[in-house]
């Protein structure tokens, strides 16, 4: 112990006396350290902790198996549900919650300004199920879960701190939720968060009570089921039961929808999809690390080399070669544990900011922290990164040859000799790794510039929509028609308002699909059509920006009383009547209606994946809406857009909210948000291996330079010119580069192949991406080579031949 607190003594008083080295060498460890903890930090939130209810292991998610992957296909009707909740024997329970939930559903008044506040309706046992208990009051009762039961409302945590300050008296108070009173039963705990698991990106204010009945199981595929099993029981057994049990219902109810059951652990559908993209990330913090560890034992061998004479005087008074091993090694841990003090300050800064990135799609985002894990693996870390980089350096500590050690005259000669090999090894392998991280992360961002230049069908650029569900005062068709037609007329009347229309649900969020025929065409059940569905105003499509391809968009004029129309996009025109104009023809949808318009696609899911077909209906012959939309393209800045359309619109609606105000620019955003969150984090780290590599290449020409300067006089003396000089440093420095750019783009051609379901659009091979690499990686590096190349010109050989 006394031996090591006296090396820690002399480290310290070592690094006090080399402060740049040690802020250099102190930065660059916890920039890599820090960057290791964020990373380890999201993984093991999103794929290491177990997920935030009780006994998760057990729980698992009962999908519907879709033919397109749309919401309406991967629900299941009320029927199902309830028919597989008493009939199977792997659960011990099921629940589920109603898929088709909407942001701002709920309108909030009473106190101050009217606000939208979302919310979801569950199963009577759906909290349960998950083992979360409220904080204040109970959960929903039987009765209030009826077909219109008593109005009952459980209250998020955030909404009651926020909004009602906390007040421990709010349970059995009636709140206004879209003009009629509502009974709050209790409040959740902070530590549930529906949406971070359920619906990330979201956020979610109410939870209703959701009534398994006749009622809702005519609405069709609805519900998101969660199951428990039972002890002992496997996620391959309840497959193999729901098989069965599946075929045995539809038989038993060949009137509802199809229904074949997929069962997968709920961790497995809540991150399973992003393990990829975790995988890539942790090995790019691998790569930064090794990158770290290759720059600061250059640093470090270049450091023993100006301390060599200290070594060699020390070794002479008795310390043997393993007792000065040990002091530079204590030297470099602690050079590390420096650093990783600094990083682990940076992981805390950097989680905090992505645990606050709502708008990101990207499931228990918000509950990334530094945990105690992510302590222990910065600890660890730093340990082995101060052993991984001492330890070359202290390999070279000389254990013969004090004599000549102690002589200035032998200093730098021998020295350069010995070691320089080491340290172009080391410049060579930290270009190999920078360059695999360059190579991934080109791939990632042509990949994500690909996917933000699809045509989307609309046109997001200064359109925004804010939501007008009118007020349960409109009680009949007629009278929401009426409040549409006004609402429109105010909108479009409005100074910098080009165009306004009202739809149920916009591009990128829900959606829901409808079986559609051709009339008169005879379809297979499992061949029949289906579209998604959204029901629009006229001025809709202009709104949007969407293209006419054929016909007209609706009008005023279409009204219950007159013929049922709609509009298809290209897609479902192409599948019901190929290479026939559709035009006038008469299709199947709720009711037979005649097609007056053809629209171009839209990319309604995702932008990496096509439109599929679409039809439009228009809201004022269609009742089937659970949420109404009003989409403006304006000229008017967005900040005071919502306020303008609320004064506008005061007329017909005085109580509304603009809270729920958002472009279309956000759900553009918020749809590529998992891409752009692994774009940004790679091209971070690959900047930063780049700097790196270029600070690498830099200190070893830099030390040649100092090496060779006797030569370099020599040289000059003898009538060599200054580009030839130039020349000899610029070409050793880029021998390195290209050493290390072959090795480095050799290994990226069979690395990214792993990569390949992270990209769109582009090959893993992509030449682009491999060319623009080493050009970009070419020139760092030549500016690396460069300047000190440059001073080693400035030499002047008088000088020089009595530099010793």
């Amino acid at each position: 112990m006394s031996t090591l607190l006296q090396d820690l003594r002399y480290t310290f008083r070592t690094m006090a006396r080399s402060p740049g080295f040690t802020i250099f060498a102190t930065l660059i460890v916890g920039l890599g350290i820090g960057a290791s903890s964020t990373v380890f930090s999201v993984v093991s939130a999103l794929l290491l902790r177990p997920l935030p209810f009780r006994d998760p292991g057990h729980l698992v998610w009962i999908a519907n198996t879709a033919k397109d992957g749309d919401l309406s296909g991967l629900t299941v009707q009320v029927g199902h549900f309830n028919d597989l909740r008493e009939q199977n024997k792997s659960f011990s329970d099921i629940a589920a919650y109603f898929a088709f939930y909407g942001v701002g559903d709920s309108k909030l008044t009473g106190d101050g300004e009217p606000e939208r506040l979302s919310g979801v309706p569950v199963s009577q046992n759906f909290f349960p199920l998950l083992g979360v208990q409220p904080l204040l009051g109970r959960l929903f009762n039987a009765d209030e879960c009826r077909w219109n039961g008593p109005k009952a409302v459980l209250l998020s945590y955030g909404l009651w701190q926020e909004h009602f300050a906390s007040d421990p008296g709010i349970v059995g108070r009636s709140l206004t939720l879209d003009d009629a009173p509502v009974t709050v039963v209790g409040v959740l705990p902070a530590s549930f968060d529906f949406a971070s698991v359920f619906a990330p990106g979201s956020h979610f204010d109410l939870y209703f009570p959701f009534p398994l009945t006749e009622e809702t199981n005519r609405w069709g595929n609805t519900l998101a089921i969660v199951g428990r099993l039972k002890p002992g029981g496997t996620v391959e057994s309840a497959q193999a039961e729901l098989n069965i049990l599946g075929d045995h219902i539809q038989r038993q109810h060949p009137e509802r929808n199809g229904f074949t059951p997929r069962v997968s652990h709920l961790e497995e559908h809540v991150s399973g999809r992003l393990r990829p993209t975790l995988f890539v990330l942790a090995c790019a913090v691998g790569v930064v690390m090794l990158i770290v560890c290759a720059n600061l034992s250059n640093l470090l061998l270049a450091r023993t080399a100006t301390r060599k004479k200290e070594m060699a005087l020390r070794a002479a008074l008795g310390a043997g070669r393993f007792r000065l091993i040990q002091q530079m090694l204590t030297e470099s841990i602690v050079l590390s544990c420096c650093g990783a003090v600094l990083g682990l300050i940076l992981a805390v800064i950097g989680t905090r900011v992505l645990a606050h990135m709502d708008a990101m799609s990207i499931p228990l985002l918000g509950s990334v922290r530094v945990d105690a894990g992510a302590l222990g693996l910065t600890l660890l870390i730093a340990v082995l990164t101060g052993l991984f980089f001492g330890l070359m350096p202290a390999l070279q500590v000389p254990t013969v040859a004090v004599n000549d050690a102690l002589k200035d005259s032998a200093r730098r000669s021998s020295e350069g000799k010995r070691h320089n090999w080491i340290r172009s090894m080391l410049v060579v392998s930290e270009i190999a790794f920078a360059c695999v991280l360059l190579v991934g992360a080109g791939l990632l961002i042509r990949s994500f510039l690909r996917v933000l230049d699809v045509d989307l069908g609309f046109q997001p650029e200064r359109a925004a929509a804010l939501r007008i569900d009118p007020s349960s005062k409109y009680s009949t068709q007629a009278q929401r028609n009426a409040y549409f037609d006004e609402a429109l007329r105010l909108i479009r009347s409005t100074t910098g308002i080009e165009a306004a229309g009202l739809s149920d649900a916009l591009p990128l969020g829900r959606n829901r699909s409808w079986g559609v025929g051709a009339k008169g065409q005879v379809y297979s059940k499992d061949q029949y059509p289906e579209a998604f569905v959204r029901v629009v105003s006229d001025g809709y499509v202009k709104a949007m920006g969407i293209p006419v391809r054929a016909g007209r968009d609706f009008a005023e004029s279409d009204t219950p009383s007159s013929q049922p129309v709609i509009m298809i996009n290209e897609t479902l025109a192409q599948r019901l009547w190929p290479g026939q104009d559709p035009i006038g023809r008469v299709l199947n949808a709720d009711v037979d209606r005649r097609v007056v318009g053809v629209v171009g696609d839209v990319r309604h899911i995702a932008l990496e994946q096509g439109s599929g077909s679409e039809m439009y209906l228009p809201i004022r012959q269609c009742q089937d809406y659970p949420s109404v939309d009003l989409v403006v393209r304006t000229a008017l800045p967005p900040g005071g857009l919502a306020s303008t359309i609320r004064a506008a619109l005061k007329p017909v609606e005085p109580n509304l909210p603009g809270n729920e105000f958002r472009t279309l620019q956000t759900l553009v955003d918020k749809a590529v948000s998992p891409r752009r969150f692994l774009v940004i984090l790679l091209a971070g780290f690959s900047a930063f291996a780049l700097i790196l590599a270029s600070l690498g290449i830099y200190a070893v020409i830099s030390y040649s330079v100092n090496q060779r300067t006797q030569e370099f006089g020599i040289r000059m003396a003898l009538g060599a010119e200054r580009r030839d000089v130039l020349r000899l440093v610029v070409g050793k420095g880029m021998a390195l580069v290209l050493a290390g750019g072959v090795f480095g783009l050799g290994a990226a051609l069979v690395l990214t192949r792993l990569m390949a379901s992270l990209l769109y659009g582009i090959q893993p091979n992509d030449f682009a991406t491999f060319l623009g690499v080493s050009l970009v990686l070419g020139s760092v590096a030549f500016a690396a080579n460069y300047i000190p190349a440059r001073r080693a010109t400035k030499i002047d050989p008088m000088v020089a031949l009595r530099y010793e």
